[in-house]
């Protein structure tokens, strides 16, 4: 009886010790994955949803907090977009001289200004690579993401030095014509380059017949995609599609060193989708070693860009101060290798968060002017909202209306009377206005009809 009673206890104990075993195996299971992710484990590197297939769709606008120590230079006979601000209370930004930055955490709370901060070492540069980036669906794994970052294979289309050859020889071959540089990018699939993006290259032909346009694009950078700029070259026009080399572009900036932590997985592409962020950056790399001016293909031009120098737009003012609450980076004006553009890269580099929209975009341009603006060596102007963004992202539909009585008539000829007397250009806020129908009799229609380069066709409605 005894021998049974202690056969029993042994049992029982090594059922224990099998269950604490089991426990302890499962929570060990459970914690080495989160773990890996703290530590930038590759496989977290990308969280994109497979059901987000147009990498170019404009940057979604969120309500912003409050805001504003900033000086906003108003400049003479121009004032805030007609009432459009009013449901804004602008994002704070801090004015103090601050030279050193900080990481930025990944997190989904609202934007905030950077505080001071310490500075952040990044890797011994290597070369990059270029690649293709569009794609129907981008991909969700990280193992994808990084196989088509670090590995291509050799052709003539990126070998080294052709991307700048190509750039070189449009803009010499055209020197002495091209009185503006306009660039654009396009990291999405052709099939969604529509009428809304060949009405904004008519409106960049009807106000600078003698400018010319590069587009940043592998998709366009094709048979079919000069199928779509064709008319425009028939007319003597000067656009031209060519793939990006980002080795080339991001050379001699930090731009390099964080591509290089991203493809060796240091970095957190985030779920906000990567080819926003990758124009973000590719906007500022253009502009730096070029100079010009880079727009939105959603942007339509109003009036010549030629008078222009080192510019950038407030998005929103505070009604109260008229200091200005945020500025946009959708149009940007600078010289070549212009040092505040140069701050942009650099902040990008630095503070890069691809889980927090607009963060590497607005917000970013917004931080470092906060910083920067009225110091010594980063001349700069920057413009009313009236320049460049007339009418909100939550109000860009009254472009589209037409008149559905005279109280409507009357506040829409008041309106396009502003934006032609005050406005370069008009940012349609892409994701805000893609399913929107232009309306007989609607201030954009009436753009359209009045800047366009094929006037023959039909500007009833814009599509992707």
């Amino acid at each position: 009886m005894e021998n049974k009673k202690r056969s029993f206890v042994a049992v029982l104990s090594l059922l224990l010790l099998l269950l604490i075993a089991f426990n302890g195996a499962s929570i060990f299971s459970i914690m080495i994955p989160y773990q890996e992710n703290i530590a930038g484990d590759s496989r977290n590197l990308v969280s994109v949803s497979s059901s987000l297939s147009n990498l170019m769709y404009a940057l979604e606008e969120e309500n912003p907090s409050v805001i504003s120590k900033t000086h906003f230079k108003l400049q003479r006979n121009t004032v805030a977009g007609g009432g459009d601000y009013t449901s804004f209370n602008p994002v704070p930004y801090s004015m103090h001289d601050v030279e050193q930055h900080q990481q930025q955490s990944i997190s989904l709370v609202k934007e905030e200004t950077p505080s001071v901060i310490s500075n952040t070492h990044l890797p011994l540069l290597r070369k990059s690579h270029s690649l293709p980036f569009e794609t129907e669906d981008f991909p969700v794994k990280k193992k994808k993401l990084l196989e088509g970052l670090t590995f291509m294979e050799p052709s003539d289309r990126f070998r080294r030095g052709y991307f700048r050859a190509r750039v070189k020889e449009f803009f010499s071959k055209n020197e002495t014509s091209c009185k503006v540089r306009f660039f654009m990018t396009w990291i999405s699939p052709l099939n969604s380059f529509g009428e809304k993006e060949v009405h904004s290259i008519e409106t960049v032909f009807n106000t600078h017949p003698n400018g010319c346009l590069l587009i940043l694009s592998n998709s366009m950078d094709s048979n079919r995609g000069r199928q779509i700029l064709k008319p425009f070259l028939e007319k003597g026009f000067r656009v031209t599609a060519i793939s990006p080399d980002l080795h080339y572009l991001f050379k001699n900036t930090m731009a390099e060193s964080w591509f290089f932590k991203l493809t060796r997985g240091d970095v957190d592409a985030g779920f906000i989708p990567f080819g926003q962020n990758l124009s973000n950056l590719l906007r500022l790399c253009l502009l730096y070693k070029f100079g010009g001016v880079y727009m939105d293909t959603d942007v339509m031009i109003l009036k010549s860009f030629s008078k222009l120098k080192n510019s950038i737009g407030a998005q929103t003012l505070d009604l109260g101060s008229k200091n200005w609450s945020r500025l946009n980076n959708a149009v940007m004006v600078f010289d070549k290798m212009h040092p505040l553009v140069y701050k942009f890269i650099e902040e990008f580099a630095l503070t890069f968060n691809g889980n927090k929209w607009g963060h590497n975009g607005p917000y970013l341009v917004s931080r470092v002017v906060s910083r920067l603006e009225g110091r010594p060596g980063y001349n700069f102007t920057i413009l009313p909202p009236s320049a460049f963004y007339p009418v909100n992202w939550n109000r860009v539909r009254n472009l589209f209306r037409g008149a559905k009585n005279e109280t409507d008539a009357k506040w829409l000829r008041c309106k396009l009377r502003q934006i032609r007397s005050q406005s370069y250009a008009v940012h349609l806020w892409n994701k805000q206005s893609r399913n929107l129908r232009v309306e007989e009799g609607s201030i954009l229609g009436k753009i359209l009809s009045s800047h366009c380069v094929f006037c023959n066709s039909s500007t009833n409605s814009i599509v992707e």
